[in-house]
């Protein structure tokens, strides 16, 4: 007479998702220790290390703080998620899934105030170009950054060329001793293809000529509205990215919970 054999298998915590998320967040890890140490290292090669109060004393945005945010962010993420799922610790996965879904409520309300007040959003774009303007010899990081956007969208300025006699260096006072009063930077410059060599000095005195003359030289058209032009042109690729940063945080926090549950679940057993 044969006895039937009953097997009670308990719960278990699902290695497939253990190891995902350990995965998943130890990329965002060592990226998050990257940014910091990108930053960092921009910070004490402008001797800001050493002189903390310096950090705040500039006047325009210093795009240093943008490495130190996110890879600060995607640091302690990072760490709670890798570390949460490695030593299956419920106190971790819980900050890890609470932090992500912090940063997601944020950036759902920001998205829907930028949609909201697009005339005010507008007008902060404005001022924050403006206070830069102002600021564009002040910190090289700053200067590199306005640079690359006025070329990259063929812009000058928040509104046009003028607006850089909110500078000290390019205004057209009398008073004004520097070489570059009434220029605009090389970036405002249209650029010739058959030159070779960038000419730093283009912009000089450019805006004591008539605004016809200015168009045969430098970029006449403002930064606020060639920016709200191309998030128009590729509304479709910024959407698409927006909303895959999205699931991933989603996907990050199920994981999480997932997890979490089966931990639960198996010390329940005990």
């Amino acid at each position: 007479m044969s006895r039937k054999q009953h097997h009670f298998k308990g719960a278990e915590v699902s290695c497939c998702v253990k190891y995902f998320l350990f995965g998943f967040n130890i990329i965002f890890w060592l990226l998050g220790a990257a940014f910091l140490g990108i930053g960092l290292w921009a910070w004490a090669e402008k001797a800001m290390l050493s002189n903390i109060s310096s950090i705040t004393d500039l006047g325009g945005f210093d795009p240093v703080w943008l490495f130190i945010v996110v890879g600060g962010v995607m640091f302690i993420l990072g760490f709670a998620g890798c570390i949460g799922a490695l030593r299956e610790n419920t106190f971790l996965l819980k900050f890890f899934s609470v932090f992500l879904g912090l940063i997601f409520f944020l950036e759902l309300t920001a998205g829907i105030l930028a949609f909201v007040f697009k005339d005010w959003i507008k007008d902060q774009l404005n001022f924050f170009i403006n206070n830069n303007v102002k600021a564009y010899r002040d910190d090289i990081d700053l200067q590199n950054l306005i640079d690359f956007a006025q070329e990259y969208w063929s812009c000058c300025g928040a509104h046009g060329p003028n607006d850089w006699n909110l500078n000290i260096y390019f205004n057209c006072t009398d008073s004004n001793p520097s070489r570059e009063r009434c220029g605009v930077p090389f970036s405002c410059c249209v650029k010739d293809p058959a030159e070779d060599v960038l000419n730093t000095q283009c912009g000089y005195d450019v805006r004591l000529q008539g605004e016809l003359d200015q168009q045969k030289y430098i970029y006449t058209k403002g930064c606020v509205g060639q920016f709200e032009k191309w998030l128009q042109d590729n509304l479709i690729v910024v959407a698409g990215i927006f909303v895959g940063i999205a699931l991933l945080q989603i996907f990050g926090i199920c994981l999480a919970q997932n997890l979490v549950s089966d931990i639960r679940a198996v010390k329940a057993n005990w």
